[in-house]
């Protein structure tokens, strides 16, 4: 794996620890994690091997992709490190982990998952919408999974606290196919 790493273009995944409960979201973080390995992306993750998490960084490591962990040490006893990563990273706080991995990553994909999920995406969506990065956020619409976030967020403009350009702040896909074109702009960027 050596240094051709260093140049490498990195996609961050934020994904559930759950699997859900329809086996498609499985199927579909497996996918895309070998699609990001697939386009020579390296893999930013949450670190563990259980849920949705782990499946996208399986379907990374068994397509030789070069994959980066980040996982806090009291989360390693409950989502467990992925021992097949290239990378780990054990940290101690949650703030140090969500750092890394933004600061890691040159793009943003957003799986289905919960709380933890919820919060990564709004914090890297509202840094964007600060100014903080310039890096792609999309949102991976499975089975319409974040139908209700997007229409929370069309009420947040209805009501005045946001603006219809805010949105613009990411993209939303909803098939593996149009996540291939997204992740050829990553590339040439």
């Amino acid at each position: 794996i050596g240094c051709w790493c260093l140049s490498m273009k990195n996609v961050c995944v934020f994904a559930g620890a759950a699997h859900g409960n329809n086996a498609e979201y499985g199927d579909i973080a497996y996918a895309l994690g070998k699609l990001i390995a697939d386009h020579g992306l390296g893999l930013v993750y949450g670190g563990g091997r259980s849920g949705l998490m782990g499946r996208v960084a399986d379907g990374a490591v068994e397509s030789s992709g070069y994959v980066t962990g980040i996982i806090p040490k009291f989360l390693d006893t409950v989502e467990i490190g992925h021992s097949g990563v290239t990378k780990l990273h054990v940290i101690d706080t949650m703030h140090q982990r969500k750092e890394m991995m933004y600061a890691e990553s040159d793009a943003f994909i957003v799986l289905p998952g919960g709380l933890g999920t919820l919060d990564e995406t709004m914090e890297i969506i509202t840094w964007r919408q600060l100014d903080l990065h310039k890096k792609p956020v999309i949102i991976m619409n499975v089975r319409g999974y974040w139908d209700n976030l997007l229409a929370l967020m069309q009420s947040v403009i209805a009501e005045g606290f946001m603006h219809d350009a805010h949105l613009d702040h990411f993209e939303t896909v909803t098939s593996l196919g149009d996540m291939a074109g997204h992740l050829r702009r990553v590339l040439d960027s």
